[in-house]
């Protein structure tokens, strides 16, 4: 039904890593996702055998200001196309939750050291996985060219971003 709402738990915080919304230069940066306390270290038994998470956070510097339902270009360019509120991977949906694939680098009790997260430090993490190749999508993505295009350094390394 429109306009319900779902609570859910935060189950850890980003710590370290990106800081201050930025749009590219997300590749190369090492942060932490540390659970709450109140689990046990053997909900991570087995993780490390896995090369990536599937993690599910939400947009914490957020405002309700912030979502847009209607059609606009990506990043305001009016080279590209404008599109609808369910295509733009931001902040601006009516959930504010934000999905990566970050990589595991080692586990540390109940901290997940891990590469390539592009949630800033301090975002609140909802749930997480590994990731299964089996649930990958099957066949191939399709897509239009505009997104290869706005995300060419979208995964570039943090520390060769211009100033």
């Amino acid at each position: 039904m429109p306009g319900e709402s779902i609570e859910v738990p935060v189950i850890g915080w980003v710590i370290d890593g990106h800081t201050g919304r930025l749009d590219d230069f997300k590749g190369g940066v090492e942060s932490i996702i540390r659970l709450n306390p109140e689990f046990p270290h053997e909900t991570l038994q087995g993780i490390d055998e896995f090369s990536h998470l599937q993690v599910l956070w939400q947009f914490s510097q957020r405002s309700p200001d912030d979502v847009a339902l209607h059609a606009r270009s990506p990043r305001d360019n009016p080279a590209w196309p404008p599109t609808g509120t369910f295509i733009h991977h931001n902040h601006r949906r009516p959930a504010g939750l934000g999905l990566s694939f970050p990589k595991v680098e080692r586990v540390d009790g109940l901290d997940i050291h891990v590469t390539d997260l592009d949630a800033d430090a301090g975002t609140p993490v909802i749930d997480l996985v590994v990731v299964f190749r089996e649930f990958l999508p099957r066949g191939p993505v399709i897509q239009p060219a505009w997104p290869e295009e706005m995300l060419t350094d979208y995964w570039s390394d943090f520390r060769e971003r211009p100033e």
